[in-house]
C-alpha cells in the first residue's frame, strides 16, 4: 500500500471518525506517568494525530501536544475540536519526515496509526526529533475478535463484507514485533480493558468509519449494514452493545 493510499483512505470518513472512533483509558496516560517516569511538563508528538483523539488524552493532563498529520481533513477536524487549547498545535507532516527540530520532544506518541507506517523509517524520524533518553509511546485499540455472540458476529461480518478487512487487520504489530522494534530501548508494555457502549445508529457510526467498510453505492454496502442490523437486534441488551477492546501499549527509547 502505498503513501498517497494510506494517508487518504480515511479523507471520506472524517464525520464518522470523529464522532464514533473510540478513545484511550486514561489508564494508559497514567500509567506512563507513574511507571514510566512521564511528567506533564513533557512535550508530546502525537505522530499520525488523526482528528486528536490521541492528543487530547495527553492534553487533559496539562501536556503541550503537537499533532503531526498528514491528512488535511483530519487535521483540519483536530483543528476544529482542540484548537482552542492554547497547549494543542498541529501541523502537516508524516511519520517518516515530521517537519520538527531535532531534539525538540519529550515523548513521541503513536495511536492506531503505526501499522500505516514505515517501521525503519520512522525509528530514524523518532530518534532524530527526541531528545536524548526520551520515549516513544506506541499503542491502540485492539477490537476483541471473540468473547461475545456480538464480537464473534461483527468479525465475520467484516470479513464477509469488508473491501480489503484481511489485508490491514493484518498490518497490527504483535508483542514482539514491538520488542524488537524498540530493540535495546525497549522499557516495557501493558494492557487495559477498554470498551464503547454503542446504540444502534453509533454502532453503524463506528463501522463506516473504518476504512474497509464499502461506503454508498458499492454493492456490498446496503447487505452489510443489513447484516449489521441483525446482528445488534440479536446481541443487544438494552437497546447497547458493548464494542470491547483490549488496549496495548509499549515503550521505550529509540536507537
Amino acid at each position: 500500500m502505498n503513501t498517497l493510499q494510506s494517508t487518504e483512505r480515511f479523507s471520506d470518513r472524517v464525520t464518522d471518525y470523529v464522532r464514533y472512533r473510540p478513545d484511550y483509558p486514561a489508564a494508559l496516560r497514567d500509567w506512563l506517568h507513574h511507571e514510566q517516569g512521564v511528567t506533564s511538563d513533557w512535550h508530546v508528538a502525537d505522530i499520525g494525530a488523526g482528528t486528536g483523539i490521541s492528543s487530547k488524552l495527553f492534553l487533559d493532563a496539562g501536556h503541550a501536544v503537537t499533532a503531526v498529520e498528514p491528512n488535511a481533513a483530519m487535521r483540519e477536524a483536530a483543528v476544529a475540536w482542540l484548537g482552542a487549547n492554547p497547549n494543542f498545535r498541529a501541523i502537516d507532516g508524516r511519520a517518516d519526515a515530521t517537519g520538527l527540530p531535532a531534539a525538540s520532544i519529550d515523548l513521541v506518541t503513536v495511536a492506531q496509526a503505526f501499522h500505516w507506517f514505515d517501521p525503519e523509517a520512522t525509528r530514524r524520524e523518532f530518534q532524530r526529533i527526541l531528545r536524548p533518553g526520551r520515549l516513544a509511546a506506541i499503542f491502540w485499540n485492539s477490537r476483541r475478535l471473540t468473547g461475545t455472540p456480538f464480537l464473534e458476529g461483527y468479525e465475520a461480518l467484516l470479513q464477509r463484507y469488508g473491501t480489503d478487512y484481511t489485508r490491514v487487520a493484518e498490518r497490527y504489530a504483535d508483542d514482539a514485533s514491538m520488542r524488537a522494534w524498540f530493540g535495546a530501548g525497549w522499557r516495557g508494555g501493558a494492557r487495559f480493558d477498554h470498551s464503547q457502549q454503542l446504540d444502534y445508529e453509533s454502532l453503524r457510526g463506528r463501522l463506516m468509519s473504518s476504512s474497509y467498510a464499502p461506503r454508498a453505492g458499492h454493492p456490498q454496502h446496503a447487505p452489510m449494514l443489513a447484516a449489521l442490523r441483525d446482528l445488534f437486534d440479536r446481541c443487544q441488551t438494552n437497546d447497547r452493545i458493548s464494542f470491547d477492546y483490549d488496549t496495548r501499549i509499549f515503550t521505550g527509547t529509540v536507537s
